[in-house]
């Protein structure tokens, strides 16, 4: 079975629409799913600080296609998406709370709600006892959630992960591996793994 990486961190809305076909797209093809949460910001810092060259100097045509092409997006997938008032947004603890959350496997219902309150509901997502709230509807204990985000444990796991996405050669979320290797960027990257997994079949 094929193993796909799914590095990702909810603060990205290119990410908001991966995550939401993800799972099913894992199961059509046959590969084992792995969440792979990082920080976004943390790459950018270390080698993509083009990102807040671009947000201090924007280029109108390119804007206005953005806000197009992410139209079309949510138009294809039948997701309804806006603009937080609140970009961007911390997202250390949230992310820090992913993994938690897949120690307890609960992953796919949290990154879910977390997702949600951000891209759908103009929540702020840094604030931690929003992050309880995200988390104890998912599922998980909402003190243990909360002690965890503020854990030394878990903040070395955001850590070393976010270290692992930079030496493999991630600069944006989300990035996929096929079999450890085969890197792809971007949400409408999908159908190119879907092939990659037909040739080596």
């Amino acid at each position: 079975m094929p193993r796909l990486e799914f590095f990702f961190d909810v603060s990205s809305p290119w990410t908001y629409f991966a995550f939401h076909r993800i799972e099913a797209f894992a199961e059509d093809v046959g590969a084992e799913l792995v969440f792979r949460p990082f920080l976004l910001g943390g790459v950018f810092n270390k080698v993509n600080p083009s990102v807040y060259q671009r947000r201090d100097n924007p280029i109108p045509a390119k804007d206005g296609y953005y806000k197009k092409d992410m139209a079309d997006w949510a138009r294809y997938e039948g997701l309804e998406i806006i603009s937080p008032s609140v970009f961007p947004v911390n997202s250390v603890r949230a992310m820090r709370g992913c993994f938690y959350a897949i120690d307890q496997g609960k992953i796919s219902a949290y990154a879910r709600n977390c997702f949600e309150a951000y891209w759908l509901h103009d929540k702020d997502i840094s604030q931690q006892d929003l992050l309880g709230d995200l988390a104890a509807d998912a599922g998980l204990d909402r003190d243990g959630f909360l002690a965890a985000i503020n854990d030394d444990e878990y903040k070395q796991k955001l850590f070393s992960a976010t270290d692992e996405a930079i030496a493999r050669g991630v600069f944006g979320s989300p990035t996929f591996f096929l079999d450890y290797e085969d890197m792809y960027f971007g949400n409408d990257r999908l159908e190119l793994i879907r092939a990659a997994i037909e040739r080596a079949a």
